[in-house]
């Protein structure tokens, strides 16, 4: 497989009433092709929301936003484009960051949550001088991080509710 440049083709999820962001870091190629996040059908993203507020699974686009904006979860990544190889985060290159204005400026957004190293290095390394808002570092969801189960998962996630 070879390297592509890609530009971020989902749009930001929020409303106004968002009070976190969640981040990752650029979607993969099952999420490009869903043209919303976290579409692969492994990543636990979505089951650890559900578990995390006691809802069902979301499984269509709708369905997912609105578990995350009746939860005042405003959703995006870090990055605009790239190249990379496939889903991998570890062949990102050439990034350019995405604005974070755009949600920011219309919304409440107290604390930016990072899902995974990557989406936090990034945003430590390219959005945070612009943004003065320090994240939090979790867990990812990706089936990729094999370390983390589903109960550890909902056990580190858990602080986002502290400030919804």
């Amino acid at each position: 497989m070879q390297p592509q440049k890609i530009i971020h083709p989902i749009p930001p999820l929020y409303d106004e009433n968002c009070r976190i962001l969640i981040l990752g870091s650029f979607p993969s190629v099952k999420s490009r092709e869903a043209m919303f996040f976290y579409g692969h059908p492994q990543n636990r993203f979505w089951k650890l929301m559900a578990t995390l507020f006691d809802e069902p699974v979301p499984q269509t686009v709708d369905e997912k936003s609105e578990l995350a904006l009746s939860h005042h979860i405003a959703m995006w990544d870090t990055i605009h484009s790239c190249t990379i190889t496939g889903s991998s985060d570890s062949s990102i290159k050439d990034v350019v960051p995405n604005d974070l204005s755009v949600i920011l400026d219309n919304c409440k957004v107290k604390r930016i949550f990072c899902n995974g190293a990557t989406s936090y290095r990034l945003y430590m390394k390219y959005i945070y001088q612009s943004t003065g808002i320090e994240a939090v570092q979790l867990p990812s969801t990706s089936p990729a991080n094999a370390a983390f189960d589903i109960d550890r998962l909902v056990g580190e996630w858990q602080v986002i509710k502290e400030y919804l």
